[in-house]
């Protein structure tokens, strides 16, 4: 188990990751890579500014990692490595997460919507895969609150952004 000061701190860093999502316009989500105590992947969601569908947080920073690693003998694989991610990763992400052989994710929020790791799916738990992940939900307190509000607080403000435009279209 990590330490708490340790999860505290890569979490932290994964939710600075989401505010620059938020800063886009993109939904706030944002991932580290961690090997030997060291952060090799930094990720936020960037869909809409790179018109790519696959551009999530996760993806973006194992596309990092890898390319850190890229000159070592396991290159291709991120063994040894953990992720701390600010929302559970959805289907796509959590078989790349498999694929790269992660070892551990830590969760800051659940996502009962669309979460492939235990939500929705459990994708990186799926025994007829040849890896599965280890998670951890990070516990209550600051950061959780954290990960859970700046998520909400997005889609709080993308629903009334909408309503007062269905309005204004209904105003002409």
């Amino acid at each position: 188990m990590v330490k708490s000061r340790s999860m505290e701190r890569y979490m932290t860093e994964a939710l600075n990751e989401a505010r620059k999502a938020l800063d886009k316009s993109e939904i706030p989500v944002g991932a580290v890579i961690v090997k030997d105590g060291e952060i090799i992947g930094r990720g936020h969601n960037t869909t809409d500014t790179d018109g790519d569908p696959t551009a999530h947080a996760e993806i973006n920073a194992l596309r990092q990692a890898g390319k850190h690693l890229k000159d070592t003998l396991n290159w291709r694989r991120l063994t040894g490595c953990d992720m701390y991610v600010t929302m559970e990763p959805c289907a796509m992400c959590a078989g790349a997460l498999v694929w790269a052989r992660i070892e551990h994710v830590y969760v800051g929020v659940m996502d009962p919507k669309a979460g492939g790791c235990g939500s929705v799916l459990n994708v990186i738990n799926e025994q007829r895969l040849n890896h599965q992940v280890e998670l951890t939900e990070i516990p209550e307190g600051p950061l959780k609150d954290e990960c859970r509000e700046i998520v909400q607080g997005f889609f709080r403000d993308l629903r009334v952004k909408q309503k007062q435009k269905k309005l204004e279209g209904k105003n002409l």
